[in-house]
């Protein structure tokens, strides 16, 4: 295993001295349109994240922190000397768009590495085409997890993670019945199956499920379902602007039955965007946020801020972004190439980075990081505390066998393909 430390001193020193000192190069060249011939002088980085339509409340901090990223590089002297070139338009919540401009990346700007999309269902829709063109390609978003894919690395944090940190504890702290609300997709509804694989492993029982689709808003029925059901808490994977209305609906409603989650707060800032107690005994499962109080997060959020100074939040995933370009880096710095292949090849021998959130490892067998999962908990003023914290494995992947140094598949693993559901 290699280590990757941006934060500290090591290989690549110049780089890295630059970036604890929080310096902000401006070399990206965003937005670049390309040209017939892309120049081999330059390592041509694409970066597709939304900024508008209904995601870019999530997207804008992740390419942010992006463009940050590549800037800090480009200060330091680039990759292998070469300056990074930043492709960078707006998909703009919109998944033909996603396609559209995933195989513009591909084909016409030729890029070498590729960080692209907030949802799942975005992450889908490109992956026919990254499978297809064998592309290097980072999702950053936190996620229903299972994808076992040769040239697909899923950094961020898995449900089996974040739901792994919330539900045992909740069922110790507040009883074993529970009632899920998640969103109507693949995201939601495979987070649901870990919400009753994780309750039957730590003695709790699902009562209630419901699967809510995207362009609901007004959650009256469900809050009254869940009322008559009385759960012992409820578990909420809801997903997005309009799914955001439940919390204001429920503390309306006068329903203060605490809620874990693995969406809430880390992603959207609820807890600042909407009045308490909208969020009141809201668990969530995070491995960031920009209130986690420790010294590499505190610098993180300082050279973010005094970049991007009008910057609403600097969310979970935008800190995946930030950490997994940097471990990109370092990556090709020691396979001597940008070459895809051989960067893959070096990715795959483990890499331990330290990062906003602390020190982690990508396991080169799953192309999945290792994270600090902690349990992020609002109170009725919508104040923060963060206890539980655990260091959590891609366990889910290493149980179905994926092993994609020696079998480099294209898969994504349901849980209900290995647990009784």
């Amino acid at each position: 295993m290699t280590t990757s430390n941006p934060l500290s001193t090591g290989r690549s020193s110049t780089r890295r001295a630059f970036l604890a000192a929080g310096a902000a190069g401006i070399a990206a060249t965003a937005g670049c349109t390309g040209s017939a011939e892309p120049s081999e002088d330059v390592v041509r980085i694409g970066v597709l994240e939304d900024r508008s339509g209904g995601f870019a409340l999530n997207g804008t901090s992740k390419w942010q922190t992006s463009v940050l990223a590549i800037e800090e590089l480009n200060e330091s002297g680039g990759i292998l000397g070469k300056e990074i070139e930043l492709f960078d338009p707006d998909p703009q919540s919109d998944n033909q768009r996603y396609q559209e401009l995933t195989r513009r990346l591909i084909q016409r700007e030729k890029v070498d590495a590729l960080w692209a999309g907030y949802s799942s269902a975005a992450r889908e829709t490109i992956r026919p085409l990254i499978n297809q063109y064998e592309q290097l390609y980072f999702y950053t978003t936190q996620y229903e997890g299972g994808v076992c894919d040769s040239t697909i690395f899923p950094v961020g944090a898995t449900a089996r993670q974040q739901l792994g940190a919330v539900v045992p504890h909740l069922i110790e702290e507040y009883g074993p019945r529970i009632y899920t609300i998640a969103a109507d997709y693949n995201f939601g509804q495979i987070s649901g199956d870990w919400v009753r694989i994780l309750a039957e492993e730590n003695g709790g029982e699902v009562i209630g499920e419901e699967f809510i689709p995207l362009d609901v808003s007004q959650f009256g029925s469900t809050i009254n379902r869940i009322q008559e059901a009385d759960p012992d808490f409820v578990m909420s994977m809801l997903v997005g602007q309009n799914h955001t209305s439940f919390y204001n609906q429920r503390a309306s409603a006068g329903l203060d039955i605490p809620i874990g989650s693995s969406t809430t707060m880390a992603q959207g800032y609820e807890h600042r965007r909407l009045n308490p107690p909208a969020l009141a005994d809201m668990y969530v499962g995070v491995n960031y946020m920009e209130e986690v109080d420790t010294e590499a997060s505190n610098a993180f959020v300082e050279r973010f801020y005094d970049r991007w100074p009008d910057a609403p939040y600097l969310n979970q995933e935008a800190q995946n972004n930030y950490f997994s370009i940097h471990m990109y880096a370092e990556a090709a710095e020691r396979a001597g190439t940008t070459d895809q292949e051989a960067v893959i090849e070096e990715l795959e021998k483990g890499v331990e980075i330290e990062a906003p959130e602390g020190t982690i490892e990508l396991d080169g067998d799953t192309h999945h990081m290792n994270h600090h999962m902690r349990i992020g908990h609002a109170d009725s003023n919508h104040d923060l505390s963060f206890g539980n914290e655990q260091y959590i494995g891609a366990g889910f992947l290493q149980e179905v066998g994926c092993s994609l140094p020696d079998d480099p598949e294209t898969t994504q693993y349901l849980p209900a393909e290995v647990y009784d559901l």
